[in-house]
């Protein structure tokens, strides 16, 4: 039964962002929306199953690495300050204004403070896609919303380390600090001295696709020790892009990657966004889902543009590294979670916060779109 789903999702997913792109929008959100469509809360074809998921993991490993493979590290290294500036701003304007909100709602003040940092989270994995799509993930915009975004990731789990001390949870501060600081330590290291050599060994065995086969291990393997580490896998793998980008394999392993993400996984990751919706007891709920997703939308949209805009970025520009900053994604998503278990966040509001995400999510394409002129590139549907 899973294969005939997994064909129904690779077949819609491709229908749904050509007639995206044929409306005028990026192929991202017709993806997202298909996925709603297919899943339980419309026509019910496909159900969110942990396969799903798993496939849906590897789907957004990928694409960052992809990312990664694409980085011009030159640019990057030149849009650290913009990265930084903005990066603070889209943490503090959300956890200010979040834990106003949180208050507002009656909340005690340990939980008004984890709501602002659920709507401090950032996820590029829509944006990076709306960038390929739009030829700028190369430009010194992308490279500020790539570094923004890696810098809100550490802030903001480092900040809810802090909050779950506080709440009495069973978490070391300390140790949670130095896992950070041991994995960015590592991993730098690794990225420099180990992986142009691994990669040359593993690339002369005699078999076939052995470079590929180098990258995807490297990649894997970095993801893995980001979450391992309390960072994002995203986070990882996209270091493991940045690391292979600047080795003689880069062309060769862009090229195959690509190939494989674009035919099966990234269209999962997608569109299993939007089969993960649920409407189901949300009824009376909407004008609280409206309120936190303007709010979210608000703070990262204007906190982050106002950023931009203070680190020598034009107003288009700077309103446009704001969208995309939007989308929360899976890293709010497993925030949630955490708060869940740790009794920082109720089961409703739980249910809310997906809803808010999803909004977040399927608002970033478009808007990304009104403020970022489109550059010559091969479409990614």
């Amino acid at each position: 039964m899973f294969i005939l789903e997994l064909a129904i999702i690779v077949l819609a997913s491709k229908l749904a962002g050509d007639i995206s792109v044929k409306l005028g929008q990026p192929a991202v959100l017709g993806k997202l929306l298909i996925g709603v469509l297919l899943g339980p809360a419309v026509l019910g074809l496909i159900q969110e199953t942990d396969t799903l998921q798993e496939i849906s993991h590897i789907g957004v490993v990928l694409l960052m690495f992809i990312a990664g493979l694409e980085t011009d590290v030159e640019q990057f290294k030149r849009s650290a300050r913009a990265a930084t500036v903005v990066g603070l701003a889209g943490v503090a304007a959300p956890l200010g204004l979040g834990y106003a909100a949180g208050l507002l709602l009656g909340m005690p003040s340990m939980q008004a403070v984890f709501l602002g940092l659920l709507l401090s989270a950032t996820s590029v994995s829509i944006s990076v896609q709306a960038l390929k799509e739009m030829g700028q993930l190369r430009s010194k915009e992308g490279a500020t919303i790539l570094g923004a975004a890696v810098i809100d990731d550490i802030l903001v789990i480092l900040a809810l380390a802090f909050v779950m001390s506080l709440a009495g949870g069973d978490v070391n501060l300390g140790m949670v600090v130095l896992k950070k600081v041991i994995f960015f330590a590592g991993i730098i290291l690794i990225s420099w001295k180990a992986v142009p050599w691994i990669m040359k060994r593993l690339a002369s065995l005699k078999v076939t696709e052995s470079v590929i086969s180098a990258a995807l291990i490297i990649a894997f393997f970095f993801a893995y020790t980001a979450e391992y580490a309390g960072v994002a896998a995203i986070i990882g793998s996209y270091i493991a892009g940045i690391a292979i980008s600047l080795t003689d394999f880069r062309h060769e392993v862009f090229e195959k990657v690509e190939t494989i993400s674009y035919s099966i996984f990234v269209p999962v990751f997608f569109t299993s966004i939007g089969v993960a919706v649920q409407f189901t007891g949300l009824k009376e709920q909407w004008p609280l889902i409206l309120g936190l997703s303007v709010v979210a939308i608000l703070t990262k949209l204007v906190g982050c543009g106002l950023g931009a805009k203070a680190a020598g970025f034009g107003w288009r520009s700077a309103m446009g590294i704001g969208a995309a900053m939007v989308s929360r994604g899976e890293v709010a998503l497993i925030i949630a979670s955490i708060g869940l278990d740790a009794d920082l966040i109720e089961a409703s509001m739980f249910s809310i916060i997906v809803m808010v995400v999803l909004v977040t999510t399927i608002f970033t394409p478009p808007v990304m779109k009104l403020f970022f002129r489109k550059a010559p590139t091969e479409a990614h549907i």
